[in-house]
């Protein structure tokens, strides 16, 4: 299903590939490679805060836990090792949220070979959203999280977790996070595309590193080995970029593709254009199940009002297309009732394809914001990319991974399994209820969330994404069967 030129920007092989849940053990990794690292370190982000402790639980003494002293410390003693940090120049108000940082970052690295940048948006409110870190050109992560103060969380999701927490000593809410690190001739193309990026941005050329050790950490067992990897990407096309659209292509194609399982882990879910391809395979008698996990209600008021009455209206008008009962949406909770930040960005296709990066499922990380993805594809199911989605989905259930796969095969499908064994009410469903007319307007012209500077300011333009969802739906509707009854209601 990959292909260059359509759906990914090159397709590579790496040796290894490991899927790091949370960022508890993403930023464990980030301090043990950084440790390691020898001539070259590129980071790629959206956010960025020298302040994030990457061990908040067993800091080293001193300010050095912080990953900006650390970085400053072996810049001083290792005098061939380069840190290049490109971060998107987020506006005011974002930046105002966030302590002013990446913009303080700036005078942390001052007066140190530390090079940190910050990017310009492409186009006016379009955002810098690709999540890269390359250590060496040997070893690279693709996430859809930041190193950020506020993103540090343990698959545990506790009510209350002393270390999660701002420097000023706020809490913050529970979050999950998924990474993918990889290594070989994948590592080095996004090795090459960061440089690239680099060069964009600053005119200067970061060398590629030579190094002679293998910077990939042994406390880390690989997922996925002699893994065929695709990476895709989102480049709206302003300011004398090339327009790119694999990201949106590869959601499309895959889900044309699958065969059995639809599995989407996202914080977003409102692009009419993914759910118009989602509608048609709903409506097929042996098509596939459809899962999607997101977060209950977005954290920041302009996600809230933006995205969450949009995918109210999107799952509304997919509701009629399911006329075999066969999609199910979910959000995780924790022990206490709180609702979890689901801000990972998961696709999972048949136990085949396994995709993580940046990208959302809306209209923005499909044509005006910046995204990088990484996608493994095999040629059959595989039970590592199956134990990976059933880990995702057991440890919010807070049951065992063995526990969910035996729930799964009694069952026969994930929908059951989680029926099964949510008992505790730890995963809820996602309403489908029509919103209010705010959340219809702001579905209808996708307020706050254009698919390219063309249509950036002129929501009127955007009509036409809403109009091809409803048209799908319609037909599938008036395609189904005169005596179909869901088997849910039975």
């Amino acid at each position: 299903m990959l292909k260059v030129g359509r759906n990914c920007s090159f397709v590579e092989h790496a040796d290894r590939v490991a899927v790091l849940v949370e960022n508890d053990l993403y930023f464990s990794v980030v301090e043990e490679v950084l440790e390691r690292a020898e001539r070259s370190v590129l980071l790629i982000g959206w956010q960025f805060d020298p302040r994030t402790q990457l061990d908040p639980i067993n800091p080293p003494h001193g300010p050095d836990g912080q990953i900006g002293y650390q970085m400053r410390r072996l810049v001083r003693t290792k005098p061939d090792l380069k840190i290049r940090i490109l971060v998107w120049n987020s506006p005011l108000p974002i930046a105002a949220s966030q302590g002013m940082f990446p913009q303080r970052a700036i005078q942390w690295f001052d007066t140190n070979p530390v090079d940190l940048r910050l990017v310009k948006p492409l186009s006016v409110g379009a955002s810098h959203h690709q999540k890269i870190l390359v250590i060496d050109d040997k070893l690279a992560f693709c996430s859809g999280g930041d190193i950020s103060v506020d993103r540090w969380d343990t698959s545990l999701h506790l009510d209350e977790e002393e270390h999660r927490v701002l420097p000023s000593g706020e809490e913050r809410k529970p979050r999950h996070e998924v990474v993918m690190m990889l290594d070989g001739a994948a590592a080095r193309g996004l090795a090459q595309m960061a440089r690239d990026s680099w060069h964009w941005v600053t005119d200067k050329v970061a060398d590629m590193a030579e190094v002679g050790y293998d910077p990939w950490p042994a406390r880390i067992a690989p997922t996925l080995t002699d893994a065929r990897v695709g990476v895709s990407r989102t480049v709206s096309g302003a300011s004398h970029t090339v327009r790119t659209r694999d990201c949106e292509t590869l959601f499309l194609d895959m889900v044309a593709g699958a065969r059995n399982l639809i599995f989407l882990e996202n914080q977003y879910f409102t692009s009419p254009v993914i759910a118009a391809a989602i509608a048609v395979r709903l409506g097929e008698a042996d098509g596939p199940e459809v899962v999607l996990v997101s977060t209950g209600e977005s954290p920041s008021w302009f996600d809230s009002a933006t995205m969450d009455g949009a995918r109210a209206e999107v799952l509304c008008v997919l509701k009629a297309a399911d006329v075999y009962g066969r999609m199910t949406a979910w959000y995780p909770k924790t022990r206490g009732g709180e609702n979890i930040i689901v801000h990972s960005k998961v696709t999972i296709i048949d136990d085949r394809m396994l995709r993580v990066g940046s990208s959302n499922l809306n209209n923005r990380s499909s044509g005006y914001d910046t995204e990088c993805d990484v996608t493994v594809e095999r040629d059959a199911p595989d039970s590592d990319i199956r134990g990976v989605r059933q880990h995702l989905i057991a440890h919010f259930l807070g049951v065992s991974d063995e526990a969910f796969a035996e729930a799964e095969t009694r069952a026969g499908s994930v929908r059951g399994a989680i029926e099964a064994l949510n008992d505790t009410g730890r995963m809820a469903p996602i309403s489908s209820e029509r919103p209010g007319w705010l959340g219809r307007l702001t579905a209808r012209y996708q307020i706050g969330d254009p698919s390219d500077p063309d249509n950036a300011w002129r929501p009127w333009k955007r009509r036409a994404l809403s109009q091809r969802l409803t048209d799908a739906v319609r037909q599938v509707a008036a395609r189904a069967p005169d005596d179909y009854r869901d088997p849910q209601d039975s």
